[in-house]
């Protein structure tokens, strides 16, 4: 199993900055693809950007060139920074991995979920 834990959400003013972390822990041999995903309240879940063991990024467009992803995979961490932040980004911030588990094989996973408010 893999558990995931984010943190590092909260409130901030618009154009504000906020870091996310993403913490995996359990019995990994290694992590493909970290993704982060939000939802805002009435809304679908969507994939804000994404990174994969090679280190290949993808952003939605609406975060592009605001927000960057990157990952320790010594410590099976991985981060979202996030800048010039905007009211619309307002959401709940999900962690999500597909990991190789020691005698599972691959295993997706899903954190909790962090909540970021931006005020305007």
């Amino acid at each position: 199993q893999v558990q995931l834990v984010e943190s590092g959400g909260g409130l901030v003013q618009t154009g504000g900055s906020l870091r996310l972390s993403c913490a995996a822990s359990g019995s990994i041999l290694r992590i493909s693809v970290w993704n982060w995903y939000r939802q805002a309240p009435g809304k679908q879940r969507e994939l804000v950007a994404g990174i994969t063991s090679g280190g290949g990024r993808n952003y939605a467009d609406s975060v592009k060139g605001r927000f960057t992803i990157s990952r320790d995979n010594a410590k099976n961490m991985m981060y979202l920074q996030m800048n010039s932040l905007k009211p619309e980004d307002t959401a709940v911030y999900f962690c999500y991995a597909v990991a190789q588990i020691v005698s599972i094989g691959l295993k997706a996973s899903w954190g909790q979920g962090t909540q970021v408010t931006v005020s305007s």
